[in-house]
């Protein structure tokens, strides 16, 4: 039998929670009062981000069903996992899981390394006017459509007429090569081509962090007799470290994404370099023209996601475990 200064208790602990329901429901009406031009302001960015990244998470119903444009995606039947079992029982699912992970651990490495030494490197060029200019000429090559690089890399390789097999082979008495027929050599042109084009974003990015490095530490390690190279060692490098850990992630978890038009346009859709430049996204693409069946290609879109996801979760972990202050969360 419960006693009256036990119901009292309670009957108080109610009447504070409900106070502090009004209270904070209060709050949140007068913040919005009081902030309703900058709500409003924040309202385009919030509407951009449902339309283009909350409502197309509908289409993964399409993943797992069999759709027929008669019924539509809602009224077609569901198929579970028979997309998926499509994607790997076909013989070809090892070698294109294969390149897509190898090449873009290739990319990530070559991003980091030489984006970091040419960030390094601008900011030791004193003159401002030069630099900028080696700036603008490195970032150049990013905002070059696909298509125009491919047909750049045909003017070096191309069989008749290119760079390559008329001036450079020629001068060290080489034989002409069909660069377009050989797969051993392209493991090493398509990152060659990836880093030649992007590598002046990432040098810029990395570039912005040496910048707001304090130039003290600089002239107190001078004054300690360190070299450039020490600088760079104990200073720069580690005053990098975080940015390196983010840039890093992010590229983990879009690592079973490759480039499509890198490896489609490029080798030019050469039947020889299959090997070598088929990844998951050209793979479904040419299955998608072949057999029409957007089922399967959006289950390749949602394994990528699914998978990119994970390994950023993984990534982050083990970040976290060894410098909780450079874990992206």
């Amino acid at each position: 039998m419960k006693t009256q200064p036990e119901t009292g208790n309670r009957a108080r602990i109610s009447d504070v929670g409900a106070g502090s329901v009004r209270k904070r429901k209060k709050s949140v009406l007068y913040n919005l009062g009081k902030f309703k031009v900058l709500y409003l302001m924040f309202l385009p960015g919030i509407l951009f981000l449902l339309v283009n990244n909350y409502m197309p998470m509908f289409g993964v119903l399409i993943a797992f069903k069999n759709v027929n444009y008669a019924d539509g995606i809602l009224g077609s039947p569901w198929s579970g996992w028979d997309n998926f079992k499509y994607l790997f029982s076909t013989s070809d699912a090892w070698e294109i899981t294969r390149n897509t992970l190898a090449y873009n651990t290739v990319f990530i490495a070559l991003n980091l390394f030489v984006g970091v030494g040419l960030a390094i490197l601008l900011n030791e060029v004193k003159n401002k006017a030069m630099s900028k200019l080696y700036q603008s000429l490195m970032l150049l090559p990013y905002f070059l459509s696909m298509i125009v690089v491919s047909y750049l890399v045909l003017a070096f390789l191309g069989k008749d007429s290119g760079f390559m097999n008329s001036t450079i082979l020629q001068i060290f008495g080489g034989q002409p090569i069909d660069w377009y027929s050989e797969p051993k050599y392209w493991p090493y042109i398509l990152p060659l081509v990836n880093t030649w084009k992007n590598i002046g974003y990432y040098a810029v990015i990395y570039l912005a962090a040496v910048v707001g490095i304090d130039e003290e530490y600089y002239e107190a390690a001078v004054l300690d007799g360190a070299t450039k190279w020490h600088q760079i060692r104990f200073i720069t490098v580690p005053f990098l470290i975080p940015l390196i850990v983010i840039m890093t992630l992010l590229q983990i978890g879009r690592i079973f994404y490759a480039d499509f038009s890198l490896f489609y346009q490029v080798p030019l859709e050469s039947g020889a370099l299959f090997p070598v430049t088929n990844v998951l996204d050209t793979y479904v693409y040419r299955t998608f023209l072949i057999g029409g069946d957007i089922g399967m290609s959006s289950a390749a879109g949602l394994y990528q996601a699914i998978v990119g996801f994970v390994l950023v979760l993984v990534s982050n972990t083990i970040v976290r475990r060894i410098d909780k202050d450079n874990a992206l969360f």
